[in-house]
């Protein structure tokens, strides 16, 4: 196995494949020393500025069973991947993408090329993975509460639903299963987010049905409903839904014209009742004294000339505002390309730290779910700048860590505030900040050294005993959803249960003793591994990737069948969907043997 990186990710993988998969790992990286912690020492490692040919062909390329190509920059990705599948036709290819359609291309063109080189079509050899996809959902489910764990394959949408102890005795609605239980120590605040090493008190990843009745007192990971969903429409250009006409006018400006019609209203009924004029040439008259383009009513009655001197005076009085409001929408046409500033009124949104890949991929989920955000970002040309521009979202450009920047993004009145920034110290600096200003806040931070977020998690949970407080790591939210697709499987998500991770696989059951020939109640390994689907389609018929999209845009519709007979028996034939822990699949992919790669 091959992986090659500039960033964390790339050690976080490589421990991966080697302490759960046990796979000999060479690691391809610029200087081992300068992106984060020491990989695990039989790890062999080269130094190379980026993976071309001839550093690949050092690493081992021309033999591996698969290469990972994980560096930040898409750019590097696509070079190092044609010159991986130049060298070694077959090897097995996963590939860090945030361009989610140039992916589909390029893993089109790869197979292609595959094909020509002597392999088989649709053999699912090349896998575009994207470390921000995989964590967005879990990063916006950290600050809404009751908001799904959400995993989007194909169309399918598993949706995972955290319930509390109370929610979980009180709840009617049946479920698809229990995913995990949480820890025991969850409303302690002095304990601590489990973890692999947290012991009888940390999370326990898809229990046994004795384990979930006799533990009501834990709160608990459900699955609790599975449908179909398309893909969003993407945001398009000025529109009345981007740009409503409430927004043109201040709310004084509004407010003007609102009173303004409401005087010349009351003042074309007052000459209607004096006059006795129809009521369409009363308005007429009312219209003309207005504008002051009437003869001067010398001769009339007393109650007529009173009326035209008033109704004379509202129409000086409305020449400014009239002014006002066309300066005020020539503005907001001019700044609708433009970032918004929060409303005075903004309350109960999420503050949103940091546009980067990470801070976009969450943005768009949020705005996906309705929920109002104010984001912050130092970089005006940041990624994310152009997607909070066309969904209109409120936008700060400062130092988060600077006096006033959270102040003018209403953090006193913000129920949450999602740290996402690439520095730790900039976002746990933000965090103390907004706790000074709102004890009560929900504040959920990036990290990235374990270690470290166990350590402030706690302190801030002691020190706020009352406030949610949540710490995510991208990286190891990612490592194993990658470890798995080098291993060649159909890695669908991957969902965190505190600081364990439970993946979603598409599996073919042939091969496999622990499957193929057992009924579903017998394949259940509690701790390890459970099926919650199975593909009905023929298999002549069946897409060898339920991840993929059509390159329209389309997604396909799966038979996949979620109400699953206990007794029904696996054939070779079959492919299920299962949930696993990274120990579990690791496990049941030792099984089975591993294609060699032609050398």
């Amino acid at each position: 196995m091959i992986v090659c990186g500039d960033d964390a990710l790339a050690v976080r993988l490589a421990g991966e494949l080697h302490d759960i998969y046990r796979q000999p790992v060479t690691l391809l990286v610029p200087d081992a020393d300068t992106i984060g912690p020491q990989p695990p020492a039989t790890t062999r490692v080269v130094e190379a500025d980026t993976a071309d040919a001839a550093a690949l062909r050092e690493a081992g390329a021309a033999h591996a069973a698969a290469v990972a190509l994980v560096y930040e920059d898409d750019e590097f990705n696509i070079r190092a991947a044609l010159a991986a599948r130049r060298i070694n036709p077959r090897v097995r290819l996963v590939i860090r993408l945030y361009n989610r359609k140039l992916g589909r291309y390029l893993a089109e063109l790869l197979d292609q090329a595959s094909v020509v080189a002597g392999g088989q079509a649709g053999d699912s050899t090349i896998t575009v993975l994207s470390d921000a996809d995989t964590a967005a959902p879990a990063l916006a489910a950290t600050v809404v509460a009751g908001t799904s764990k959400v995993l989007q394959a194909d169309g399918l949408l598993f949706r995972a639903i955290e319930r509390t102890p109370v929610q979980r005795r009180e709840a009617t609605e049946p479920v698809l299963c229990t995913l995990a239980l949480l820890s025991s120590t969850t409303e302690d605040p002095d304990g601590t987010e489990g973890t692999d090493a947290s012991g009888p008190a940390g999370p326990r990843l898809l229990p046994a049905p004795m384990e979930i009745a006799q533990s009501a007192q834990r709160g608990a990971v459900v699955l609790e409903a599975v449908s179909h969903t398309a893909p969003s429409p993407a945001p398009g250009r000025l529109s009345a839904a981007r740009l409503p006409v409430m927004e043109l006018f201040s709310r004084r400006v509004r407010w003007s014209l609102a009173g303004f019609t409401a005087a010349v209203i009351a003042i074309a009924i007052t000459s209607k009742i004096t006059t006795g004029d129809p009521v369409a040439h009363s308005a007429y008259i009312t219209l003309l004294d207005l504008f002051s383009i009437n003869d001067p009513a010398v001769d009339d009655p007393v109650e007529r000339q009173l009326l035209q001197l008033f109704t004379g005076l509202v129409g000086l009085l409305l020449l400014p505002v009239l002014v006002a409001a066309v300066l005020e929408a020539s503005g907001s046409f001019r700044s609708a390309s433009a970032l918004r500033r929060p409303p005075r009124g903004t309350t109960d949104h999420i503050v949103l730290l940091g546009l980067g890949k990470i801070g976009t991929r969450v943005l768009a989920r949020l705005r996906e779910l309705d929920i109002p955000v104010v984001c912050v970002e130092e970089d005006p040309e940041a990624r994310g700048i152009p997607l909070a521009r066309s969904l209109r979202v409120p936008v700060i450009l400062g130092d988060a860590t600077q006096d006033g920047i959270l102040e003018a993004a209403r953090i006193h009145r913000a129920h949450a505030l999602l740290a996402l920034t690439s520095s730790d110290t900039t976002n746990l600096e933000a965090i103390l900040c907004a706790r000074t200003t709102n004890s009560d806040l929900r504040v959920a931070l990036r990290l990235y050294d374990d270690e470290f977020a166990t350590a402030v998690h706690r302190t801030l949970r002691t020190a706020h005993p009352q406030a949610v407080t949540r710490s995510r790591s991208v990286t190891s939210l990612a490592a194993p959803a990658f470890a798995a697709a080098m291993m060649g499987r159909q890695i669908l998500g991957a969902i965190p249960v505190e600081r364990r991770v439970l993946l979603f696989a598409a599996i073919d059951v042939a091969g496999l003793p622990q499957l193929e020939g057992r009924t579903i109640a017998d394949t259940l390994n509690p701790g390890h591994w459970r099926i919650l689907a199975l593909d009905t389609t023929d298999p002549a018929d069946r897409r060898p990737d339920l991840r993929a999209t059509r390159l329209d845009g389309q997604s396909h519709v799966s038979g996949l069948l979620f109400d699953l007979h206990p007794g029904h028996l696996l054939g070779p034939d079959d492919r299920v969907v299962i949930a696993a822990t990274r120990q579990g699949l690791a496990e049941l992919l030792s099984h089975r043997p591993q294609a060699t790669p032609a050398h």
